[in-house]
């Protein structure tokens, strides 16, 4: 097996990437964020999620303000090269900034 390039992955025309967040131990899906190669790389060295805002055109890691941060155990990519994976342990209640535990708290059926 060869070691991993970042420049392998497909970021998108924004030059970002979907990242699903995943409880390590449950592994219940807790939330859906995106990363540009700036954040992942910051992930990658903090040993927390740390993410683009594209609605705030700005980083934020994780728990910065709500003490619920994420610690990355492993980080995983599809077989397209186009999203990831992160399986983590969260610290504190909710991954969700409604409070909740995970983001995918509401059903359609």
């Amino acid at each position: 097996m060869s070691k991993f390039n970042l420049k392998e992955l497909k970021f998108d025309k924004q030059g970002l990437i979907p990242a699903i967040i995943q409880d390590y131990k449950t592994k219940e899906v807790l939330m859906l964020a995106y990363m540009n190669k700036e954040s992942l790389k910051k992930t990658i060295k903090l040993g927390k999620t740390c993410f683009w805002s594209r609605s705030r055109k700005e980083y934020w890691v994780k728990g910065a303000t709500s003490g619920c941060y994420q610690y990355v155990k492993a980080i995983c990519y599809d077989c397209d090269l186009d999203a990831l994976l992160i399986k983590v342990r969260q610290l504190g209640l909710g991954a969700c900034h409604t409070g909740n535990r995970s983001c995918f708290y509401r059903k359609i059926k």
